[in-house]
């Protein structure tokens, strides 16, 4: 399957979290003790020196302004800097940099990537979809920390489901729970979304069913993706009617009026209207992860139709009662879930069940309220903060009680123990090796298409991540030696030292 690997890990068995080797990460990289005297000759002479991209008086002229709450002083040629490595997401519009005043302390953001070797950079900010393992900004500088920002599909980067490759953060903001600043409920916007009345009644969409309109909805164009859900939606088609409306496993025409799928993709009200009629919509994300879970899951919820589920193995903490979703995980074979579904279809006492929640009492999960309650962040709710500005607040926050700490610690190291380092985990992502929609990978033919993009590219991003993690630990500066690195593990492995 794949040279380095002798035969492919069972989905079930993964074992990669529990055994994978520590790398001691610290804030920025590593003790003094394990790098050349040479090279921390060369970043403490000359890499600390102001840069003239973003020169101490370009800063000093940004606008101040005081946050509600906040006591931080400073100017703001005195504030920490945070570098939004990903330039295409800095969060503050006009210009590229920009003083904030978070909740208990101030920094300064820029996403000019010339202020990286800056001793004022604290931390760097990456987005998790555009983190690339030939691109990162090395040396890793001793004080400086790495935040990781995705809250995308798994399938976007698997670098950061291995622990090699999650450990190379400091703050985390991902969708799992776990994460430092957790994005899980980003596609909810309130509970109220969920409370608003059904869309189309069952009294009119049982007319539609009457008049030929199946009982199940699939409308997807994403195809070849690591959920393998098409293979899963196939099998299931032989024992359930679906109709199938975007460009995988098509069988039936949207409507003139739709055929544009940037409108078929939105909550725009034809569209909206359009999939309200089905009773079930097949709600399968592209990438499997705890706590992963998007539009198609809350989108069927808001419009009073149930959403049958493959995603989040946990979407069940998440729902509003414990019989508001079908989990397609707890079906033995597509043929029993299509059984089920069109029993439901043909009773509307046990379909009207699935509905309850749309009356407040019967919403029983505390979870999910304590969850939308406590979240700072908002989605279309101009009274928070988005979860972009949140989370660089956050690591503004994190970062000046950090360094207040370092500063303690350095005037009276007898009265003030240094800060903790602090390191992400696998519980920050984690997602497992891609599996099959339906059946067995041992049964795959050898050029199933699937089989030959994303079990390797799970492995390839394993051995990228434990290259750039070399790439760290030897100080190494030019990112371009990656594939080498990964050449000399891959040579370790075989030879048993690895």
């Amino acid at each position: 399957m794949m040279a380095g690997r002798g035969r492919m890990v069972p989905c079930a068995c993964l074992g990669l979290f529990g055994v994978l080797c520590w790398v001691w990460v610290s804030f920025a990289s590593f003790p003094d003790d394990q790098l050349p005297l040479e090279a921390l000759d060369a970043v403490d002479r000359g890499a600390f020196q102001p840069q003239s991209a973003l020169s101490e008086m370009e800063f000093a002229s940004i606008t101040s302004y005081r946050g509600p709450g906040n006591s931080d002083r400073r100017s703001n040629k005195e504030l920490p800097i945070l570098l939004w490595w990903s330039g295409g997401l800095f969060p503050h519009f006009p210009g590229d940099s920009e003083r904030i005043d978070c909740a208990t302390s101030s920094c300064l953001v820029t996403s000019n990537r010339k202020v990286q070797v800056y001793k004022r950079t604290a931390s760097i900010i990456f987005y998790g979809t555009d983190f690339r393992a030939y691109e990162a900004p090395l040396p890793r500088l001793r004080h400086q920390t790495w935040a990781l920002f995705h809250e995308e599909s798994p399938m976007n980067n698997y670098i950061l489901s291995h622990g090699p490759g999650i450990r190379l953060f400091n703050y985390t903001a991902t969708f799992r729970r776990e994460s430092d600043y957790p994005l899980t409920l980003q596609w909810l916007p309130s509970l109220d979304y969920l409370l608003q009345p059904v869309t189309v009644s069952l009294k009119e969409k049982n007319r539609l069913r009457r008049e030929g309109l199946g009982p199940v909805l699939y409308m997807q164009s994403h195809c070849d993706v690591p959920s393998d859900r098409n293979r899963y939606v196939q099998e299931l088609m032989k024992y359930i009617q679906v109709d199938s409306y975007g460009k995988c496993l098509n069988n039936k025409p949207l409507p003139q009026h739709l055929e544009d799928t940037a409108t078929a993709t939105g909550e725009e009200s034809n569209f909206m209207n359009f999939v309200a009629r089905y009773k079930f919509h097949l709600a399968l994300e592209n990438g499997l992860c705890p706590d992963y879970m998007t539009e198609k899951l809350w989108r069927p919820l808001h419009q009073g139709c149930v959403p049958v589920y493959r995603g989040s193995s946990v979407v069940a903490d998440w729902m509003p009662n414990d019989h508001s979703a079908i989990i397609i995980d707890h079906f033995p074979s597509p043929k029993a879930l299509g059984e089920f579904l069109k029993r439901l279809d043909e009773n509307d006492n046990e379909y009207a069940k699935y509905l309850e929640f749309k009356s407040p009492s019967r919403i029983t999960n505390t979870r999910l309220f304590e969850a939308l309650e406590t979240r700072e962040w908002g989605v279309n709710d101009m009274s928070k903060p988005n979860y972009l500005n949140g989370f660089e607040c956050y690591v503004c926050d994190q970062e000046n009680s950090r360094l207040a700490a370092e500063r303690a610690h350095k005037k009276a190291p007898k009265n003030n123990q240094p800060p903790q380092a602090k390191m992400a985990n696998n519980s920050h992502m984690g997602c497992s090796l891609p599996c099959p929609g339906y059946g067995d990978v041992k049964d795959l033919p050898a050029d199933d298409g699937w089989l030959q993009i994303w079990p390797q590219d799970y492995w390839q991003s394993l051995d990228q991540a434990e290259g750039l993690e070399s790439l760290i630990r030897h100080n190494e500066s030019d990112p371009s030696l990656l594939w080498k690195h990964i050449q000399n593990i891959a040579v370790s492995r075989a030879r048993g030292k690895h």
